[in-house]
This record gives C-alpha cells, sequence and structure tokens, in this order.
C-alpha cells in the first residue's frame, strides 16, 4: 500500500484529515490546515497529499536542482524545473488505472515538454514542484533565464553610479527618458501588473481542494475583515527632501493617514528631534542604506563593513524596516540585514536601475524577513520619466483593491517641491479616503500581522467548522475554496 493510500485510509471519507508526504509551503502561507507524516522512500522524488481517496490526490514533482527554463500552463507562466514527460507518465501510470493526459506544460516556443495528468475523480500529477518555481519568481532567479542580472548588470550599475554625480540633472532625467521606451519591451514581469505568483497559488489552492474533497479552508490575508491594505512610504534621499517632510505630510494629515519616512544617516543630518517629531505624530522611521551612494548591496564584504553603522542608526531611532537605496537588492543578502522587514522589491517594475521584480502583490517571507513588496509605480518614474498624472496609480490600486493586495506606494519628499505632483498625491489619498474595506497601516503593523498570521493554525472546532488559534485568532477570518 503506498504513502497515499495509507493517508486516505486514515483520513476516511471525502473532506477527512489531508495529509502530505512533504510539506507544501504554498500551503503553508495560506495556513491550510493538512499534516505531514513520515513518508517512505518516494520514488523518483516525488510527493503527494491526500484525503480519503488516492485517485483525488495531489502529486507533484520535488525540486531536483535539474537545469531550469521558463514554461507556460496555459496563460500562466513557469520558471523552474519541469521533468520530462516519460518519468511523469511512469509515475502517473503507477498509480493506477484511470489516469490521463491533460493540460500540457510548453516550453516558450510553444513546444510541449510535459503534461499534467489528471484522474477521473479530480487528481492531479504535476510535473514540477509548485513551490521552486514560486520562489524563482520571489527572489527573482527567472532573471537568469532571461538574461538580466548577475554580473554583468552588478558591473552596469556600479559603473552608472560611478558617472551619475559627473552627469548633469538634466541630462540623466533625459537620458531615461530616452530609455524608458526600450525598458517597456520586457516582456516578463508584465507592466504595471504581473499576476504569475499569485495566479500559481491559485492553481495549487485548486488542486489541494479537489485532493481534500470538500471545501478547503484557509486564512485571509488581511485582519478584520479588511479586504485590502494601503501603506504610505516616504523615502528621503537629500537634505532637500528632508526639509520637504512636513509639506507632504500635511496632505497626510489633511486625509487622516499616517505613513512610514525612510531616512539615509550619512548623506544629510537626521536630528534626533525630527525622528522624535514623526513618532510622536504617529508615523514610522526605516533606514534608507547608509548613504545613498548605489554601494551598500555591492558585495557583501562592503555590506559587512557598513552593516554596524546601519544598525546603530536603526537602534537609534527604534526602526524595524529597511528600504535599499534605487531599491538594489540580493535575495540572499536581505535577512542578514537584521531588520523586521524590507521594502526593497516591487512586485513588478522594468524602469529601475534593477528591473524586474518578485510577481507578489501580498507579503512574504525571506526567511525570518517578511518582504513588503513595493506594487505601485515610483512617483519619480510617474511623473518625472512617463510625465504621467495619478491615474496609473489608481489604476493599479484598484486592480489589486478586488484582488485583496498590498498597495504599496512610494513618495519622495525631494519631487514634491512644485504643485502638481503634490496635487497628484493629494487626489490619489481622497479616493480612498472613506473606503470601509481598506487597511490603511504603517508598514511595520502589516509586517508584525504577517507574523502573527503564520503562527495562526485552523483547527476543528467540534461542530463541523473551522476555528482559528494562536496569536492571529482574534482578528483572522476564514475562507474556503473548493
Amino acid at each position: 500500500m503506498s504513502v497515499v493510500e495509507r493517508a486516505a485510509k486514515a483520513a476516511g471519507a471525502g473532506g477527512g484529515e489531508l495529509r502530505a508526504t512533504h510539506r507544501l509551503a504554498i500551503l503553508d502561507e495560506l495556513r491550510v490546515p493538512y499534516r505531514v507524516q513520515e513518508p517512505p522512500k518516494a520514488p523518483g522524488g516525488w510527493a503527494a497529499l491526500a484525503a480519503g481517496a488516492p485517485e483525488r490526490a495531489l502529486h507533484w514533482r520535488r525540486a531536483t536542482g535539474d537545469p531550469t527554463g521558463g514554461w507556460r500552463l496555459a496563460d500562466v507562466p513557469l520558471w523552474g524545473s519541469v521533468a520530462p514527460e516519460a518519468a511523469v507518465e511512469a509515475y502517473a501510470r503507477s498509480l493506477g488505472p484511470g489516469w490521463r493526459r491533460g493540460e500540457a506544460v510548453r516550453a516558450l516556443d510553444g513546444t510541449v515538454h510535459a503534461h499534467l495528468w489528471r484522474s477521473e475523480a479530480g487528481g492531479t500529477v504535476l510535473p514540477f514542484d509548485p513551490d521552486e518555481l514560486l520562489l524563482n519568481l520571489r527572489s527573482e532567479r527567472y532573471l537568469e533565464l532571461l538574461g538580466g542580472g548577475g554580473r554583468a548588470g552588478a558591473l552596469a550599475r556600479r559603473g552608472y553610479y560611478a558617472l551619475r554625480p559627473l552627469l548633469p540633472r538634466p541630462l540623466q532625467i533625459a537620458l531615461r527618458r530616452r530609455y524608458a521606451p526600450i525598458q517597456a519591451r520586457r516582456a516578463f514581469p508584465r507592466w504595471p501588473l504581473e499576476s504569475a505568483g499569485h495566479d500559481l497559488i491559485e492553481l495549487v489552492l485548486g488542486w489541494a481542494a479537489a485532493a481534500h474533497g470538500a471545501p478547503l479552508p484557509h486564512l485571509a490575508p488581511w485582519p478584520d475583515g479588511r479586504e485590502w491594505a494601503l501603506v504610505l512610504t516616504h523615502d528621503v534621499e537629500t537634505a532637500v527632501g528632508r526639509d520637504a517632510i512636513e509639506r507632504v505630510r500635511a496632505v497626510e494629515v489633511a486625509a487622516g493617514r499616517v505613513s512610514s519616512w525612510n531616512l539615509v544617516p550619512e548623506r544629510y543630518e537626521v536630528p534626533d528631534e525630527l525622528v522624535a517629531h514623526l513618532v510622536a505624530a504617529g508615523c514610522e522611521v526605516g533606514v534608507h542604506g547608509l548613504r545613498h551612494d548605489g554601494r551598500d548591496l555591492e558585495s557583501e564584504r562592503t555590506l559587512r563593513r557598513r552593516l554596524p553603522e546601519m544598525r546603530r542608526w536603526a537602534e537609534r531611532w527604534g526602526a524595524v524596516g529597511f528600504r535599499s537605496p534605487a531599491t538594489h537588492r540580493v535575495w540572499e543578502w536581505m535577512p542578514e540585514l537584521g531588520f523586521d522587514y524590507d521594502t526593497s522589491y516591487p512586485d513588478s517594475d522594468p524602469y529601475e536601475p534593477m528591473a524586474g521584480g518578485c510577481c507578489s502583490w501580498l507579503p512574504f517571507f525571506n526567511g525570518h524577513q517578511v518582504e513588503l513588496p513595493i506594487t505601485l509605480p515610483q512617483d519619480h518614474t510617474l511623473f518625472v520619466i512617463l510625465r504621467r498624472d495619478e491615474s496609473l496609480w489608481l489604476e493599479k490600486a484598484d486592480a489589486l483593491r478586488v484582488r485583496g493586495g498590498l498597495v504599496n506606494v512610494i513618495v519622495h519628499p525631494d519631487y514634491m517641491l512644485d504643485d502638481a505632483p503634490l496635487a497628484a498625491y493629494e487626489r490619489f489619498l481622497a479616493a480612498y479616503r472613506d473606503d470601509p474595506k481598506v487597511w490603511a497601516a504603517l508598514p511595520r503593523d502589516v509586517a508584525a500581522w504577517w507574523r502573527r498570521r503564520a503562527a495562526t493554525v485552523l483547527r476543528p472546532d467540534g461542530a463541523g467548522g473551522w476555528a482559528a488559534e494562536g496569536p492571529g485568532a482574534a482578528q483572522a477570518r476564514i475562507r474556503f475554496a473548493g
């Protein structure tokens, strides 16, 4: 008897306890209740999830470290390793009769590489590891397959920041405007919104619900029944921006909002009185690198040399959040910064010095650190490079509201010296001032909730339903899929 058959027998009929041979991190994030049981030696590195009927089970090929590629499952882009068709077919047929080829996984040139296999009862065999694919999106490892990032990209950025002080500001802007149409040609991630990561999560949730054989409980992303979240952040790049803080904050005060101010400790003077004033006003203060010279993450050696000073300033200010200047980022290094949360990853942005994005409009964990994606185009890109008004902000914010996402906007007081961009920001805030479904929060509060949510579990309530237990139980809301 296979491990899936044993799990199904123990779970009973449809809607019984879900049991898996290995963890599935996507379900863990959703807080789906299931139990991992000690598996036998799995043939060929496969894993399974079942509840009551082996023919309904979800099977997936665990990540093997094989060479990765770009693929498509219908309209969903996939970046990672996909098992060859012969291996998938052999595994599916080993499960017994009744399994047939389903949807094709195609290479980017359209050729069929493998198939999902389906049973008549709703079971699914995946030729890939969903967790690996999602991690490749969030960590931007897909850029390696697209020919972006890597050593060449790092050298180009280093050269740019060495030359930038020598270029007059009007010339910098003119060059960026000329380059913008080229940047916009990127096929992936789509801009201004890329849904690949969330499309994959929804597919996995659907497959798991089919394996469960009954509506599958999971936790909603936001507390207290709120349907989306709005976070206002500011990167203060220069002394000019520092001196314009109150000009921007006055607009937020009028809208009844508070925000986070990311300051640069060694580029301009940051009086303790300024930090105390912002905190007393209900705002948050974060660290925006050490000197805003594009070098904090140029190498691990430089980071190790600068990190003690960044940590000292964080402790002095009571800062728990970090945003890297110019949104430079290295996936493996970000948790080593020692902050409770980071907010340096755009969800999708072709216009930044590091083009790409994590393809997520919800927070997620990078190791122990919470990542809060930047989900609206940066104000400088919008108003200066693309010469647009706030309508693009509103269009994307509305799209994220429908999807229950995080709207995380950056406004630089350095670029709010003219009345037009400040008025655009004011109109943006006014559009959502009276929305009863929004959770308007500081980034530190969003990160803290994400931790409480991750420590909250769902258990049967004894009356045929489910109840949340743990630090987020009082605020958590339960949803069902399938």
